[in-house]
């Protein structure tokens, strides 16, 4: 859930006596979700191999298989086998062995392979385009040294993932920015389509989001492929893109920003003239009465077709996430697809909308009030969508409460709840600063009237007003010359108006300096009325404090984009603790260790392959925190049955290789919740047992 803000953080009104209510009935949605979870998956992973990790066979296999967990896209070069030497020994042409709710692919061997230890590197690209490989050692007829070194980089990793995950944020934060910027306008304050601040905000939404979709579209190859910046440039690879699932979306986002640019050229252009000039008109004359009010008609009219185009365009836009990425693959997509569109608009709405109410509140100080109270129930509306929908996808991601701490998904999740807690306290304090929030005194002010002027003048509203000044000042230089009046600078100050004195000079650079001396006295009245308000102020400041926490919550949500959910883990793991047994399918655990002494810390992975009552093979792996093989003094393995009373059953794995132990013919006599005990010792006197729990039948 993207959710940032409390609900509504400036209504002056109290809470709803339906919120808590409705608190508790989502608590308790949410309770019976997590309950309910059925298994699925988002990000594919690697479910077993033949030949398996680490096993040694007394014959050359023809062939090499990889079975995965959902559907995924591979290439013929995307299962590469190597012997000893590092020389490819497969046929480099991938066979699709796929049947039903199996996902296999493999590879063909060259015939007559010797004995030797041989190298298998795999890469994918999940059906929620996030790239996936791996690699593993199998042995024919006995373990032999190797020169392959398996890869230490995962895909979509390196300086080239690094690149992916920056233009990812900025389209995020574009997206956010211009939809919710557009939306800020058309629903809390019209008038700022002629405000050149809120303008310069959407255009620069606009045109991070085109940005970071070309960025996107021009690393996508090398992102899931080679990992090198050179493969922008392989025309091949961008065909290849194109024609995937991920490409298309990328393409039809382009698409749909042109026609967001004529979206922006209409509202900043014609309804803001319009509007303008509907504002204006007024006569005591009945006909011209008619006019200005088929004015004012035509510009709602504009108004809602802008605002039924402007949310078919977001809409669409953010269908081009969701049909690419985790809504679309897992359980229930036909559901999850339109909640994440539903949830994407709701975060662009809230934050987009915080955003541009930031700008207007620092350079547009005669904002009114009302403007900032609409924001607050659209803001509030925001936050009830992201509620619902965040919660779905939780539910959808996680599917158990254990999830939340076992997983890197769930802790990424905890760390966005907390970030959204910090923001509901700070929109406590922008609702008691909204409640003391002045009227804007602008208008009655003569610093306001000359602010307008000067606004309008830049927009081009006031050109005809402004030539008539200047000939006037002309006039009044021309009788002061004839009269040769010692008229001083004050006097002059007093009696002639300023915009008459900076028109006068007809030499360029003096005119460009007057003009800076003239903004700059702008902009310190502006700052002046700006300031004169506490309440405006303290709003001001309190909204910058949830627009800088919101940006840290954009980019916890832009990891969480690329995190493997939890869902994904515990299918592999098992859930609630214990690792469940599928038939023809290893049981496999992790196990994160600590044994408090240098370099005592990391994780030991187990894997009992098949995972039933009878004679299984265990094979152990210890990495450290970096990911890299350790090779452990010491490591041994109990089974026990409490429910029996049987046990401890001690194992001591024989080394394969560095950081990898196995051991062939471990007999688990009963079917039962078995208790695995795993004894880690890094040094001579560092030493720790972890264990978890094991459903074998």
């Amino acid at each position: 859930m993207t959710a940032t803000a409390p609900a509504p953080a400036p209504v002056r009104a109290h809470i709803p006596a339906f919120v808590p209510r409705f608190a508790l009935v989502l608590a308790a949605l949410l309770a019976t979700l997590f309950a309910a979870a059925a298994p699925a998956t988002a990000h594919a992973a690697l479910t077993a191999s033949d030949p398996k990790d680490g096993a040694v066979v007394a014959t050359a296999p023809a062939q090499v298989t990889l079975s995965f967990s959902e559907q995924v896209a591979m290439g013929d070069d995307s299962i590469r086998v190597m012997d000893p030497q590092g020389k490819r020994v497969d046929t480099g042409e991938l066979r699709d062995m796929c049947s039903g709710s199996t996902i296999r692919y493999g590879t063909a061997l060259h015939s007559g392979l010797p004995n030797g230890t041989y190298t298998v590197a795999w890469q994918a690209v999940s059906a929620d385009s996030h790239p996936i490989s791996g690699a593993f050692t199998f042995s024919i007829g006995a373990p032999s040294a190797t020169q392959v070194a398996l890869p230490t980089q995962q895909a979509g990793g390196g300086p080239v993932g690094v690149a992916y995950g920056l233009a990812r944020y900025a389209a995020y934060a574009g997206f956010i920015v211009l939809v919710g910027g557009a939306a800020f306008i058309l629903l809390c304050w019209r008038r700022g389509s002629a405000e050149r601040p809120l303008q310069k905000l959407v255009l620069r939404g606009w045109v991070t989001l085109t940005a970071a979709t070309l960025a996107m579209l021009a690393l996508r190859n090398p992102y899931t492929g080679s990992g090198k910046f050179a493969d922008v440039f392989d025309l091949d690879g961008l065909k290849a893109v194109l024609e995937t699932k991920t490409g298309a979306s990328l393409v039809s986002r382009l698409l749909l920003l042109g026609a967001a640019a004529l979206f922006i050229a209409v509202l900043f252009g014609a309804y803001a003239r319009r509007r303008q000039v509907a504002e204006t008109a007024s006569s005591p004359d009945p006909a011209g009465e008619d006019t200005a009010a088929q004015d004012r008609k035509d510009t709602t009219d504009l108004a809602f077709g802008l605002g039924i185009g402007g949310s078919v365009l977001a809409a669409g836009i953010a269908a081009t996430w969701a049909l690419a990425e985790h809504a679309s693959t897992g359980i229930q997509p036909g559901i999850a697809m339109p909640a994440d569109i539903l949830h994407l608009l709701a975060v662009a709405t809230w934050l987009g909308g915080l955003a541009a109410l930031l700008v207007a509140l620092h350079k547009v100080p005669d904002i009114e009030r009302e403007a900032v109270r609409r924001f607050s129930k659209v803001a509030f509306i925001s936050v009830l969508v992201l509620t619902v929908t965040g919660v779905y996808q939780s539910w959808r991601q996680l599917g158990s409460w254990s999830a939340l701490t076992d997983t890197s998904y769930g802790r990424l999740l905890l760390i966005k709840v907390g970030l959204v807690a910090a923001l509901v306290g700070i929109a406590y304090v922008s609702r008691g600063w909204t409640a003391r929030l002045a009227e804007s005194r602008v208008g009655s002010g003569v610093a306001g009237a000359k602010g307008r002027v000067s606004r309008e003048t830049r927009s081009g509203v006031s050109r005809e007003t402004t030539t008539g000044v200047a000939r006037e000042a002309k006039a009044r230089e021309t009788k002061a010359r004839e009269t040769k009046g010692d008229v001083s600078r004050e006097t002059s100050r007093e009696t002639v108006p300023e915009a008459t004195l900076e028109t006068v000079p007809a030499d360029p650079r003096r005119a460009a300096q007057l003009a800076r001396q003239h903004a700059a006295r702008e902009n310190a009245r502006e700052k002046q009325v700006r300031d004169s308000d506490p309440g405006r102020a303290g709003l001001r400041r309190s909204v910058l404090a949830e627009a800088c926490v919101a940006v840290a919550l954009l980019a916890v949500t832009t990891i969480l984009t690329g995190t493997e959910p939890g869902r994904a883990v515990q299918q592999e793991t098992g859930r609630n603790g214990s690792a469940t047994a599928v038939p023809d399918r290893a049981v496999k655990i992790t196990l994160p260790f600590d044994t408090g002494g240098q370099n005592g810390k990391g994780t030991v992975r187990l894997e009992l392959d098949p995972g039933r009552v009878g004679a299984n093979t265990l094979h152990l792996w210890a990495d450290g925190p970096d990911g890299q093989p350790v090779d452990l003094p010491e490591i041994k393995v109990a089974f026990t049955l409490p429910a029996k009373d049987i046990g401890p059953l001690p194992l001591a794995p024989d080394r394969a290789a560095p950081g990898h132990w196995s051991s062939s013919g471990v007999q688990l006599p009963l079917a039962g919740e078995w208790r695995i005990d795993v004894t880690v010792r890094t040094s001579d006197i560092d030493q720790t047992t972890v264990q978890k729990n094991v459903k074998i039948g």
